[in-house]
């Protein structure tokens, strides 16, 4: 796609770091994993949404019809590239969340097919960086519930977590969705982590990023 230069993406020359993406349902353990590899790595982490679109998407989930939600987290997406590139001119960079995110979570919200919602993205693709690897973090559903309830001791659960259950079908959609984003994505790198402490998954996460750049 034919841009004008105030469209492209910033571009350095200097050598860049790793990429890596954690995906999954929300309280799969995304940000727990996101922030341990960041300190193993010692890499620049973010999780998308970033600040300014962080502080609005609860106003514009409740206020904006399904058509302007998705410009606005796709807005969101496209400055989170932005900050990706800028970080992987001095490092690595590990993000919690990102399009795959945005494409499997809209569509299972508004119930709406994830085909049209990949369709709609696929112009902006080229603009976006994309990651040397997308971990899917995956758990049943018992295991789950169990992670959610302790968020939820320690006040942490968020209106994500909760409408996992009680919005009904919206935990079978997410699951569908993310199978089918993993499926089509060639950086997929799928991982089942009820077996796993954070420690174990953070050990097997960083053997097979070592094994990678190999």
């Amino acid at each position: 796609m034919s841009r004008p230069t105030a469209y492209a993406p910033l571009t350095y020359d200097r050598a860049q770091g790793s990429f890596t993406v954690f995906e999954g349902l929300s309280g799969v353990g995304k940000t727990t994993i996101t922030q341990t590899i960041a300190t193993r790595q010692a890499a620049g982490s973010l999780h998308t949404l970033l600040f300014p679109h962080s502080g609005w998407s609860a106003l514009v989930n409740k206020l904006l019809l399904p058509l302007p939600q998705f410009a606005f987290y796709l807005s969101g997406l496209l400055h989170a590239s932005d900050i990706v590139r800028k970080y992987r001119q001095h490092g690595p960079v590990v993000a919690d969340r990102y399009v795959s995110s945005v494409a499997a979570c809209h569509a299972a919200v508004h119930d709406i097919p994830l085909e049209e919602v990949t369709r709609l993205l696929e112009p902006y693709r080229p603009y976006l960086e994309t990651p040397d690897q997308t971990f899917y973090l995956r758990c049943c559903e018992d295991e789950l519930r169990r992670r959610l309830a302790a968020k939820e001791r320690h006040g942490k659960l968020t209106a994500d977590d909760a409408e996992l259950f009680s919005v009904p079908g919206r935990l079978r959609r997410l699951v569908a969705n993310f199978d089918a984003v993993a499926e089509a994505d060639p950086t997929a790198i799928v991982v089942d982590t009820d077996d796993k402490n954070t420690d174990e998954l953070g050990d097997w996460i960083t053997s097979r990023m070592e094994a990678l750049r190999a």
